[in-house]
């Protein structure tokens, strides 16, 4: 068994799901993966099935219908601190994140890290096949979320990271409120506020090549404001700060 655990939420990922797998198997660092799919009309959960006879790393967890990104993480945070993993991932399925980043996400928790990010903006702005609009979009986003929460993280909207055991173990999730791409913000301002070591990883994102984003204009109010709401919950909540 591994100490790390690769989380994947799909929804409809067919084209992706098979590549982005036996990529992650093949890297030189023994992760397992855990596909936490929303229903997936096109079969996507019936090719995992397929591929767990040839990888025994390989975990399933099937859910009825579309329930939101941040539940389907929450769901397989569960699932890992269950297992007892130390360290664990979030990642996309669609090859926007690097899998052969994952290896330098864990060695940043090694070398310190709570929660070790991959960041877009900390060293300029380091997106490829985006429209300038969405780059522009998300870049500002981070600006707002900053200018709100004052956490001094570039890439507030990343959905690639690493957490440490302790950080999931510690934070209560039945607390997390957001679906959409508003969890993602939570859950590194949450980390923040009980005191854990958040630091960001420079990668290239690279936008997906095949099958359908699902960034709509739903995800993108409730990441808007809930930013405030988030702010204003934080002044009623106590939070336990590691010694």
């Amino acid at each position: 068994m591994s100490d790390s655990l690769v989380i994947i939420p799909t929804y409809n990922e067919k084209e992706n799901i098979e590549k982005i797998i036996r990529k992650v198997f093949s890297l030189n660092y023994f992760f397992e993966i855990l596909i936490i799919d929303d229903g997936s009309p096109d079969g996507t959960a019936d090719i995992v099935k397929r591929l767990q006879q040839e990888y025994p790393a390989l975990h399933l967890e099937q859910r009825k219908g579309k329930l939101g990104l941040g539940t389907a993480y929450i769901h397989g945070f569960r699932w890992a601190l269950e297992k007892d993993y130390e360290f664990i991932f979030e990642m996309d399925a669609d090859f926007s994140h690097n899998p052969d980043d994952l290896i330098r996400l864990r060695q940043a928790c090694l070398n310190g890290a709570d929660v070790a990010i991959g960041s877009r903006y900390v060293n300029g702005v380091n997106v490829v096949n985006w429209p300038m609009s969405r780059v522009l979009m998300s870049y500002f986003a981070s600006v707002y979320v900053r200018m709100i929460t004052r956490i001094d993280i570039q890439d507030a909207t990343a959905g690639f990271k690493c957490f440490r055991r302790k950080v999931l173990a510690t934070i209560p999730m039945e607390k997390i409120k957001f679906v959409g791409y508003a969890f993602q913000i939570e859950m590194k301002f949450t980390a923040l506020k009980y005191g854990f070591k958040v630091i960001e990883v420079p990668i290239i994102f690279t936008d997906r090549t095949e099958g359908s984003s699902k960034m709509s204009t739903k995800i993108f109010r409730e990441a808007f404001l809930g930013v405030i709401q988030m702010k204003v919950w934080s002044w009623f909540r106590k939070y336990d700060k590691l010694a």
